[in-house]
């Protein structure tokens, strides 16, 4: 396993708990939105920074499609 994939694995688990949901409906709502690999592919931003802005990210893209930065 890459280390990409171990820190998405982290990320889905610590964003799910943040959001009190489960990770597939999480991983499903990312699916649905096409943001899944866009956050897999941000691993050398997201592994680096605090993990709150990972989240505040994610729900950006969520809503609008768009990073927050």
């Amino acid at each position: 396993m890459t280390e990409e994939m171990k820190f998405f694995i982290y990320l889905i688990e610590c964003y799910a708990c943040e959001k009190k949901r489960s990770t597939g409906e999480i991983l499903r709502e990312w699916d649905e939105c096409g943001i899944t690999q866009k956050i897999y592919d941000n691993y050398w931003i997201y592994h680096t920074e605090r993990i709150e802005n990972a989240y505040e990210d994610i729900d950006s893209l969520v809503k609008t499609g768009k990073y927050a930065w």
